[in-house]
């Protein structure tokens, strides 16, 4: 009897064992679907989200291209609007500037008319900014550059060095993040004053001369540009976007050699050219490529000169047009 009852309790024992092993397993099971529910939402969300991107990319390159046709199309006879086919919009992280519309602000120089040229460079300081200033120094040469925010004390001595060596300093932007600057009017204005008041403590030169990342005529902004063309009209900034483009910005990798062609060829078609280059730290090609395209730049008889008051913009989205 007694071995009886201590085979009932074994047989007990063992069916809570088991039933404790299926309750361990299911709820594991539970958790594991409850996880990886978890995890297919969170990718979906993503995927919605970068369909999203891709679809404004999409729409902002064929507003581009609509806008060039009707430009070309309806302003012959309107120098300051008409856009070649440049277009380009750098899609990693909108981090880079988008190479969008490049609008024609002159016809080309007939022969024996002065050409001026405007080097722009974007997205510094970096290590690359001291090389270009070198190659600038070396060749008795002036340009601009758009500068962003940047407290180590390596970029102050750039900053100031800049001033310093007789070039035009502007504001790109202070944290160059599109998310945060393009959020509203307001996060575009704080971030621009920041850069401002900043500029000003280091180099004791207060800047007017702006450049939107992204150019004026960008598709990431949540606000429109025109709203902040409005604020920059009212507080008397001026922006400058460019009708140049030397490539260094885009998802394709140039050469040096190729960087240079991309820029004395639409050069020629103008006679005043804005050329966009960045000097940030990844475009050691753009150190590269300066020097032959001076050369070549100067072989053409064209005048490299810095921005100033007396420049005229280039502007995709004309600042006197809004109102």
């Amino acid at each position: 009897m007694e071995e009886k009852t201590n085979g009932l309790r074994d047989q007990q024992m063992r069916r809570r064992r088991i039933n404790k092993m299926k309750m361990y397993i299911l709820t594991f099971g539970v958790i594991w679907v409850l996880i990886l529910s978890i995890s297919i939402v969170v990718l979906l969300v993503k995927v919605i989200f970068l369909e999203k991107r891709l679809n404004k990319v999409s729409e902002s390159v064929i507003s581009v291209e609509q806008f060039v046709e009707n430009q070309n199309q309806n302003n012959a006879g309107s120098p300051e609007e008409k856009i070649p086919d440049t277009v380009q919009d750098s899609t990693s992280d909108y981090e880079e500037d988008a190479q969008t519309a490049v609008p024609v602000t002159e016809e080309g120089a007939e022969e024996g008319e002065h050409r001026k040229v405007y080097l722009t460079f974007d997205d510094g300081p970096s290590e690359n900014t001291s090389k270009i200033l070198d190659i600038l120094k070396e060749r008795n040469i002036k340009a601009t550059f758009f500068v962003i925010g940047n407290e180590e004390e390596e970029a102050k001595a750039l900053y100031q060095r800049i001033v310093n060596e007789g070039h035009t300093i502007g504001m790109h932007s202070f944290t160059h993040k599109y998310d945060v600057i393009y959020q509203s009017l307001e996060s575009y204005v704080e971030d621009m004053r920041h850069l401002q008041s900043y500029l000003e403590e280091i180099t004791g030169v207060t800047t007017n001369l702006i450049r939107f990342p992204g150019g004026s005529s960008n598709h990431v902004s949540n606000v429109d540009m025109r709203e902040l063309i409005r604020y920059l009209n009212e507080e008397g900034f001026t922006y400058f976007d460019w009708n140049v483009a030397s490539g260094d910005a885009t998802s394709q990798v140039y050469t040096p050699d190729e960087l240079v062609q991309n820029v004395i060829n639409d050069v020629v078609k103008y006679d005043t050219s804005v050329v966009l280059m960045h000097d940030s730290s990844p475009k050691s090609t753009t150190v590269e490529a300066l020097v032959p395209m001076i050369d070549q730049l100067e072989q053409m008889g064209a005048e490299l000169l810095p921005i100033d008051e007396n420049t005229q913009p280039v502007q995709h989205i004309t600042a006197e047009n809004v109102e």
